[in-house]
């Protein structure tokens, strides 16, 4: 090869190569820092990095943190009052993980942690590494039937849970799919509905055929302690570790099934914060929570301070400023809920450095208020997929308000990234719209049991097909569109929510708003944009087109718009009373518009 091909240069403090694109194209771009360089000439990525992966368990990762820093906060349950340091946390996962073993649980057996942000949901998620189990990642608010079809997808042969929280009864939803519970004795039960169970911890009250957590903590004599600790040198970092269950809005959830190569390295490369100690709102069955919180606490030793055990957006200012928090995670949804509190200004949040805002589109309003009335300069985007262990694009904090408000950041280390025509798959110009698609670590090992389904996501070239559309930019910056599933077809003309979405929400009396299609005889589908309102104010759906006449396209006003009455959720559909025949695929008939919205 000629030395011309390529060119290696050091311009600026850039590090990697530049490509002679007279030869052919270039799509390394370096990311130890953010790119200064716009390297790529299509949109296709691939993140160079001078840092290498990680080969390591999660149970390894702890180790090594528990060595460097015993007597740091791993974690803080304030609402709780559980604070535990690294050395405190470490033993309790050993205990924890030994009586897993004298329970009869076995290397790739499934346990289904299923409950709120509460201790025992962290230790378990590393006591369940450590033995070897999968981790069965179950949504707190499942109803009888989504907790039933989950367990049995997956086969679970545990379930640990608290008697209830709020208004969901955990045990008694147990009982109705195995009433056979009742007369087991524990650790033998032998469901219909649920062939594989066999177990259920529950966390603080004694029910019968069920064991009490204490029981477990207790059970793992000497010799299930020698056992755990022969199993470790069994345990391989391509293993699965957890299974987190998604895409159950528009029919039979899916188990992603990820690995401790997976959602290790995807904590090491975005969590790399010194001595951070992190306010965590997210939940923890979710992968920003699981992975960007708790993973990141075993492989960084980061300290996670839980303002509480369901969502609030008060404790989270409160915790903010008792536990002198630098840096916070949060869905756009709960950066809204924070900045609309009526007594923001009373509390210090002097101590915040950063946060990052991740989970589901982040309007660029959102992203301004947030820097400008809770003071956060260093806001970070992140974008992923759970499948993607989540993160794949983020950015930051010495990005600049454009960067951080329009984009999700540049592509990761060691990660692949292209944006391609989703009928050809072929690789598109910069610039333009395209299904992103990804390919490197951090793509799942599979949808659990379900070989078609993962056969639909995951090319046999290993490309992971996310079913988003955005473009990039010749430094690897990527602008989500929204989805493919989410886009609007009025008329033959495509339209993407996500872009109507970020302008409404400048209107200074939305305090957020969703889009979503609705059938049309005529145009096939019409937009509809579903408002919740800034406390107070009054607004007319006539005032909505008004403000949206030569800002957006025509046939991007919203024809009919709903007012809704509660805050929009994290992940799923409007949770108004009015909303609950609306299908998750965001669709719903003329009639059922013509009974609650405004033309």
């Amino acid at each position: 090869m000629e030395i011309s091909l390529i060119r290696l240069w050091l311009v600026a403090g850039h590090k990697g190569p530049v490509c002679n694109i007279s030869m052919f194209p270039c799509s390394g771009i370096h990311v130890d820092s953010p790119p200064i360089i716009p390297t790529l000439t299509t949109s296709y990525a691939h993140g160079t990095s001078s840092t290498s992966l990680l080969s390591a368990t999660l149970g390894e990762c702890l180790l090594r943190t528990v060595e460097r820093w015993p007597d740091r906060e791993a974690v803080v349950f304030v609402q709780d009052g559980v604070r535990k340091t690294f050395a405190q946390f470490q033993q309790e996962v050993d205990q924890a993980a030994a009586g897993l073993l004298a329970l009869g649980l076995k290397k790739g057996d499934r346990l289904g942690m299923w409950g709120p942000n509460i201790y025992e949901w962290i230790l378990f998620q590393f006591a369940t590494a450590k033995a070897g189990v999968i981790l069965v990642s179950v949504n707190p608010a499942y109803q009888v039937k989504e907790v039933e079809l989950a367990l049995r997808k997956v086969g679970c042969k545990a379930v640990v849970c608290p008697t209830q929280f709020r208004t969901q009864k955990y045990c008694d939803m147990l009982r109705q799919i195995c009433p056979e519970i009742e007369s087991s004795s524990p650790g033998h039960i032998k469901s219909t509905r649920l062939p594989d169970l066999r177990s259920v911890i529950v966390l603080d009250s004694r029910q019968p055929g069920m064991f009490h957590f204490e029981d477990v903590m207790q059970a793992g004599s000497s010799q299930f302690v020698q056992q755990l600790q022969d199993l470790q040198k069994k345990l391989l970092f391509d293993d699965p570790i957890n299974i987190q269950f998604t895409s159950g809005t528009t029919g039979s959830p899916k188990g992603a099934t990820l690995s401790h190569h997976n959602i290790v390295n995807n904590a090491y490369f975005v969590g790399k914060r010194p001595n951070t100690r992190i306010c965590l709102p997210v939940p923890l069955y979710h992968c920003f929570g699981s992975v960007g919180g708790g993973v990141c606490m075993g492989v960084h030793g980061t300290s996670l301070i839980f303002p509480s055990a369901g969502y609030d957006g008060k404790a989270n200012l409160a915790a903010l400023e008792s536990e002198r928090c630098t840096f916070i995670y949060g869905t756009p949804t709960m950066y809204i809920d924070m900045v609309n509190q009526p007594d923001l200004a009373k509390y210090d949040l002097s101590s915040v450095e950063a946060g990052i805002m991740a989970g589901s589109p982040c309007p660029p309003e959102v992203v301004k208020n947030v820097i400008s009335l809770m003071g956060i300069k260093g806001i970070i985007i992140g974008y992923g997929t759970t499948e993607n262990s989540p993160v794949t694009f983020c950015s930051s904090p010495t990005d600049n308000l454009e960067r951080k408000s329009e984009t999700v950041g540049y592509i990761g280390d060691h990660l692949e990234a292209k944006i391609v025509n989703p009928t050809t798959g072929e690789v598109l110009p910069l610039g333009m719209m395209g299904e992103i698609m990804i390919r490197g670590y951090c793509v799942m090992l599979e949808y659990w049991g379900d070989e078609a389904k993962t056969q639909e996501a995951i090319g046999k070239d290993g490309w992971y097909k996310t079913g988003d559309i955005g473009r990039m930019d010749a430094y690897s910056y990527c602008r989500i569109e929204g989805r493919i599933k989410d886009m609007i077809i009025r008329g033959g003309e495509n339209i993407y929510p996500a872009e109507i979405e970020q302008f409404l929400h400048t209107h200074p009396k939305v305090k957020e708003a969703q889009v979503v299609g609705v059938e049309d005889a005529r145009m096939g589908e019409e937009v509809c944009a579903c408002v919740k309102l800034v406390e107070g104010q009054d607004c007319r759906a006539e005032e909505i087109k008004d403000y949206c006449k030569g800002q957006v396209r025509p046939s991007e006003s919203p024809h009919f718009t709903h007012w809704c009455a509660q805050p929009m959720v994290h992940w799923g559909p409007c949770p108004c009373p009015t909303h609950c025949s609306v299908p998750g695929s965001g669709v719903f008939s003329q009639s059922e518009a013509g009974r609650y919205h405004l033309r």
